[in-house]
């Protein structure tokens, strides 16, 4: 199998191409660097930079590479952008994903793995407590919802084709392999908690009066690294299966930690003992959302091994090497 990795010179798309050409796996990067950093693409992958909105350049690579898998993760991911922007966020996401379809069912490569999100189920509720990849889909934002439409694209071009596919929607990720994959981006709350950190100001907490047992949002957090397995994984299945296999999984660890629960270990990993301040509410906020993690396991034979803490000391190790003054 050759493996075009969409996307794969990001944050989690170098976790990816790593975790897969570690496993054996040949892989080739496609990306168009927006965002992504060519120093993360390891030497002897071969990096192709183009757009997934540019019909011939992946017709191309498809072809030059005689690829016979693709694992999308190309796409714009910050949910308060898209709001302002929708339509930049359906052109890249749903009409690239469409181009790339197109190009894939063409050149009759057999295997697609997409990258989702929990951004579709959207404010879930469950008398569980967990959410399974059956809870309603209601995504609150223009990103969960191009997510959430590429899923059905995928789908449908799966049983349309005989197309093997698997949409893998990912919780919470943190964390880093080595420092210089870590993420550069601060969008997230580990980073955004480091950032203020670094600059002496303390932590905020959007909302505590939720009702969770300690008022804050609750979230289920993944290292990236056992993300990036989990690609490898769901690859290996479908390179194995029958024509038109379906899967839609959640990637999580079923474990809920609090806002607070973070920010107080990020606390004590780093050394920074600046006491949070609890801000208002931000709109769209769900109090809890944790994965019913059971279905990923049953099919692809993974889980997670990484625990909450290895995802914040790996984390500020990257952060540190991106900022060295907290160090």
């Amino acid at each position: 199998m050759t493996w075009l990795i969409t996307g794969g010179a990001g944050y989690i798309g170098g976790h990816v191409v790593r975790a897969m050409t570690g496993a054996g796996e040949r892989t080739v990067v496609y990306d168009d660097l927006s965002t992504g950093l060519a120093e993360r693409v390891p030497q002897g992958v071969p990096l192709v930079v183009g757009s997934t909105l540019d019909a011939d350049r992946v017709a191309g690579a498809l072809r030059e590479h005689a690829v016979t898998g693709v694992v999308h993760l190309a796409a714009k991911k910050q949910v308060g952008e898209s709001v302002e922007q929708p339509l930049r966020y359906y052109r890249e996401n749903v009409e690239g994903l469409r181009v790339l379809l197109d190009a894939v069912t063409d050149a009759r490569v057999p295997s697609f793995v997409l990258s989702s999100s929990a951004a579709v189920y959207g404010m879930p509720y469950t008398e569980t407590g967990l959410v399974t990849e059956d809870t309603p889909c209601v995504p609150m934002s223009p990103y969960g919802e191009t997510k959430l439409a590429g899923e059905w694209l995928t789908r449908a071009v799966g049983r349309a084709t005989g197309l093997r596919t698997a949409c893998l929607r990912y919780f919470n990720v943190a964390g880093a392999a080595s420092p210089e994959l870590a993420d550069t981006g601060v969008f997230n709350l580990v980073p955004m908690v480091f950032e203020k950190l670094t600059a002496g100001e303390p932590p905020r907490i959007f909302g505590a009066d939720y009702a969770t047992p300690d008022g804050t949002c609750v979230r289920d957090y993944i290292h990236v690294t056992d993300l990036a397995e989990a690609h490898v994984a769901a690859a290996r299945r479908l390179a194995g299966a029958p024509e038109a296999t379906d899967l839609t999984l959640n990637v999580g660890r079923g474990e809920g930690v609090s806002v607070r629960e973070m920010v107080d270990l990020i606390a004590d990993v780093t050394g920074y003992d600046i006491p949070a301040t609890v801000t208002e509410r931000r709109a769209g906020d769900p109090a809890r959302v944790v994965a019913a993690a059971d279905r990923v396991t049953a099919e692809l034979g993974w889980s997670a091994k990484r625990d909450v803490r290895e995802m914040v000391e790996s984390a500020w190790a990257g952060w540190t090497r991106l900022h060295p003054e907290p160090a």
